[in-house]
């Protein structure tokens, strides 16, 4: 008895000092040497506790105070256990509620097995918070992986952020701390209160599975009931299908600064879906892509330093559903337009904001802990451990929770070179090379392998995107034959190439014709999205406007020349907000796109360009079925460099009747009665002429289109003259000519 009683001291002591490992075998209902029950509970704002009847509120015991910090205790006269509540008076008001500590452990023997093989697929059902029923009780799940922390407690609105209140029982196998606490309400925010090995506390750890976070600067994770959403979308999930055979024009969005209201605030989810969506389908877009919506706490990062992996931004909380729902529907607002929903989603490093991930149990538990490996220099951040099964199961899980809660289409992966590389942006003695010696990160390998086979596994319909910057080989081969597995990758050789020749005075060009046509050389070696992003728009780039020369009316010339080359070159289309209407101030996130610029009909001239690019573009298969094969293009004329004018065909692989004549000049100089090469004889309609009035061009053209003559030109059977328009793309249609029938 003397024993038994010194270790309850013990015991309490250390439940009072919110020191105890194990605090489900103090707390509670516990069978004494004398045969019965006690009930022993804690609670540093009590002044008196009652047991009661959980159904009739009848009292069963009054509790003593055994400790003046707050440990209350009650020998029962009972041999049995029994469902209990507590009548508890507290300074200012009295609460009944649910002992947590009665309860038996939640997660199964199922889940433990799968969260220690890694292979916990829907880690957010049951990890983070989650409202469950348990044993007959409604409430609320808590769990958090944190192997090498002493002690853990959940604290929050519920329990004054007390850390003494609500520790967690460790599930020893699978390092997961969870406790069941019952009758919460939706809308509390809550934290995790961690003390590592030694007993230190740490700072407050926001929940990695938050379902929801709150606004910054402020901080805390935020309980989410999720009810049963009604999903309107289902014509558009049955027929997503191969996406490398359907059109994909991309238009890539910053939802804070796409456009704001007169007091210049964040629309909500349900406005940027009627206004966004009206606008994309006007626009002749078919997908969205937005810069990362998982929260993040700096809205400098533009969203690439994330928190909340597993919530969607509540900057744009809906005021009628919410953050959760008003996300869903914006997803699903735009799938019943037939608009598809990409995200860019980061697995590359996180921030050291101290609520985060890193530290989190007082080790390095997501993160390398050798720096060399663990911390990225250019952004400040730490970088994942892709070799721990936890962590890559944890960033799989992300993603595909993206794919089945939200129905999003597809993730477009950021900074996939800097996973791939151990030296990427590091010098000589700043990196370790891996077990064979080289430079790359087979650990990333083997994640990014496996995160997409996932995907296609589970949802075959959705798509992954790369942005790779390094060359790297197979990103969108299959890992059966030692590729990455990605669907599609943006492709930088293109963009820095093109771009560079945009740059140059139309005079120099002439110097430089290999920029325009070296990404043909390797145009069909993977599946590519010409991507024209933020990234090509801020830190001083200036906009696509402005990276071209001259006066006013040769900088539009150019863009649109340009903008008409890249819809018909081989390759997805990306085009960032804004630059469809020439927007000439760089991309500003802090603030809304300059739409004034519509009023200028300049402006609006392109924007009506861009819509006449995507109207032909999503009913011409040859444009985007053929991307990835080198059957579907064929140069006529790679080699005018002094007249710096390409032309090129687009075609089917079976030489179907479909075909599309491409002539782009890009210097000011017109060219009257210039002889092309063409490989059919009849009609070749002029469907696009980027010099035409209705762009804002000087109107030089084809008369609606020319007859090819027999005449042989560029190797090719037959030819046409045409006015080649200064700074302008020029696009035929092949039709038959009824003179020839």
């Amino acid at each position: 008895m003397i024993k038994e009683a010194c270790e309850l001291d013990d015991a309490i002591e250390r439940i009072c000092c919110a020191t105890h490992a194990n605090p489900f075998a103090i707390l509670g209902l516990h069978m004494s040497s004398s045969g019965y029950y006690q009930c022993r509970y804690f609670n540093p704002q009590a002044k008196s506790v009652a047991m009661v009847d959980p159904i009739s509120g009848r009292v069963i015991n009054n509790l003593k105070k055994v400790d003046p910090r707050g440990f209350f205790m009650v020998e029962t006269r009972r041999k049995n256990p029994f469902r209990y509540a507590l009548k508890i008076a507290m300074v200012d008001r009295i609460i009944t509620l649910i002992d947590p500590y009665q309860f038996k452990p939640v997660i199964s023997a199922q889940q433990e097995r799968l969260l220690e093989q890694g292979d916990y697929h829907q880690l957010w059902q049951v990890l983070g918070a989650n409202f469950i029923e348990h044993e007959g009780v409604p409430g609320v799940l808590f769990a958090l992986w944190a192997p090498n922390a002493k002690t853990v407690a959940v604290v929050g609105d519920f329990n004054a952020w007390d850390g003494r209140c609500h520790p967690m029982r460790l599930r020893h196998k699978i390092g997961c701390w969870e406790i069941f606490i019952p009758h919460l309400t939706a809308g509390e925010r809550y934290k995790f209160e961690i003390k590592d090995s030694k007993g230190h506390v740490l700072p407050l750890k926001a929940d990695p599975l938050a379902k929801e976070m709150e606004l910054r600067p402020a901080n805390a994770s935020v309980l989410v009931q999720e009810t049963v959403y009604p999903w309107q979308d289902e014509v558009w999930m049955n027929k997503r299908g191969n996406a490398t055979q359907k059109p994909m024009s991309i238009y890539q969005v910053h939802l804070g600064s796409w456009r704001r209201d007169q007091e210049q605030r964040f629309l909500n989810y349900e406005e940027l879906a009627h206004q966004l969506v009206a606008y994309v389908e006007r626009l002749g877009f078919t997908h969205i892509q937005l810069l990362p919506i998982s929260e993040y706490p700096f809205d400098g990062s533009w969203g690439y330093q994330p928190i909340g992996m597993f919530a969607p931004s509540s900057r744009f909380r809906s005021p009628s559903r919410g953050v959760v729902d008003g996300f869903k529907y914006f997803v699903d607002y735009c799938h019943q337009h037939n608009i598809g929903v990409l995200i860019d989603w980061v697995p590359a490093h996180f921030p050291c904001d101290e609520h985060g991930l890193g530290l989190l149990d007082g080790t390095h538990l997501y993160e390398h802990k050798d720096p060399r490996r663990g911390f990225h220099p250019d952004w400040n951040t730490f970088i994942y451990n892709y070799g721990r099964k936890e962590v890559k199961q944890f960033l799989i899980a992300s993603a595909l929770h993206w794919l089945e809660r939200f129905h999003v289409d597809g993730i477009r992966v950021d900074a996939v070179a800097s996973m791939l590389h151990l030296n990427y942006s590091r010098q000589e003695g700043e990196w370790l090379p891996n077990i064979l010696g080289g430079s790359e990160n087979l650990e990333a390998i083997a994640f990014l392998q496996q995160l997409n086979e996932t995907i296609k596994n589970k949802f075959p319909e959705c798509i992954t995107i790369a942005e790779e910057s390094s060359a790297w080989p197979k990103v969108t081969e299959s890992p059966l034959k030692q590729g990455l597995g990605f669907d599609f990758q943006w492709n930088m050789g293109w963009m820095n190439d093109s771009l560079r020749y945009l740059r140059r005075d139309p005079i120099h060009r002439q110097y430089h014709h290999d920029d325009i046509t070296f990404g043909l050389t390797y145009a069909f070696d993977s599946n590519y999205v010409l991507a024209l992003s933020h990234d090509e728009v801020v830190h001083e780039k200036g906009s696509l406007l402005n990276k071209t020369t001259g006066d006013e009316w040769r900088q539009f010339a150019q863009l649109r020349a340009y903008l008409a080359f890249m819809w018909f070159h081989p390759g997805k289309k990306l085009l960032f907000m804004g630059n469809e209407f020439a927007q000439r101030n760089e991309w500003n996130f802090d603030h809304a796109l300059d739409w004034e610029l519509l009023d200028n009909f300049q402006h609006s001239a392109m924007q009506q360009l861009i819509q006449s690019l995507n109207a032909v573009y999503v009913t011409a298969p040859v444009l985007y079925q053929n991307d990835h094969s080198q059957h579907g293009f064929q140069w006529i004329d790679a080699e005018n460099a002094k007249q710096s004018i390409f032309c090129f065909i687009r075609k089917s692989d079976d030489d179907a009747e479909t075909l599309y004549i491409v002539v782009c000049n890009f210097t000011p100089k017109v060219h009257h009665r210039f002889m092309l090469g063409v490989p059919r004889r009849g009609y070749y309609r002029e469907i696009i002429n980027t010099d035409s009035e209705i762009f804002g061009g000087s109107n030089q053209g084809n008369m609606g289109g020319v007859n090819a003559t027999e005449v042989s030109c560029h190797n090719q059977p037959y030819s046409i003259s045409i006015s080649v328009p200064p700074l302008a793309t020029c696009v035929f249609q092949w039709e038959v000519d009824r003179a020839f029938n």
